[in-house]
């Protein structure tokens, strides 16, 4: 699938209540194309919650801002922070098949106390991250909201697949704050 197309399919699930713009402009870009330093934060198939601790040397608390659910099917949009303070460090939307997870992990995914990546992490489920594309982002009003950025700042995202015990499970944008080179 063309990711920009998924992208807004995923952006769909949570339209900005005020009618704005997530973003002003988005465009994929070859992951060797990526510039430093966001090519390390982003090109790799490990969690982005582990990959954020590290890179801001510091836990990070999930802020969920809307999320929704269906049977099985649930989605979240969220803002990752650095621990105890409210300076973002990443924006995520999340769609998650709890099918191929246990009730335990679900009930900790939709409690949405702990980032996604740390509760897989924690409950050892079975994983593989496949990145899909690196994605470019002029920030757009909500962008700039969530990310305390200015409208029009450019930044760099990723779309990737997590697959739980072998199954495709969760479909992930996460887009990083902007990051100094």
């Amino acid at each position: 699938m063309n990711p920009l197309i998924e992208l807004e399919e995923l952006c769909g699930l949570f339209p900005e209540a005020d009618g704005q713009p997530l973003y002003a402009s988005a465009e994929h870009v070859a992951r060797e194309s990526t510039p430093p330093p966001y090519h390390a934060m982003l090109v790799h198939e490990h969690h982005m919650t582990v990959t954020m601790e590290r890179y801001h040397d510091c836990a990070v608390d999930v802020d969920v801002i809307a999320s929704r659910s269906v049977d099985d099917l649930y989605a979240r949009k969220i803002v990752l922070r650095k621990h105890g303070r409210e300076q973002a460090v990443q924006f995520g939307i999340v769609r998650f098949n709890f099918q191929y997870v246990t009730q335990r992990v679900r009930e900790q995914i939709e409690a949405g106390q702990i980032p996604l990546g740390r509760v897989l992490i924690q409950h050892n489920v079975l994983r593989h991250i496949d990145l899909g594309a690196i994605v470019r982002f002029e920030a757009g009003p909500g962008l700039a909201r969530y990310l305390q950025m200015n409208e029009g700042e450019e930044t760099y995202g990723r779309m990737a697949t997590i697959f739980c015990n072998g199954a495709p499970a969760v479909d992930l944008l996460e887009i990083s704050a902007p990051l100094s080179r």
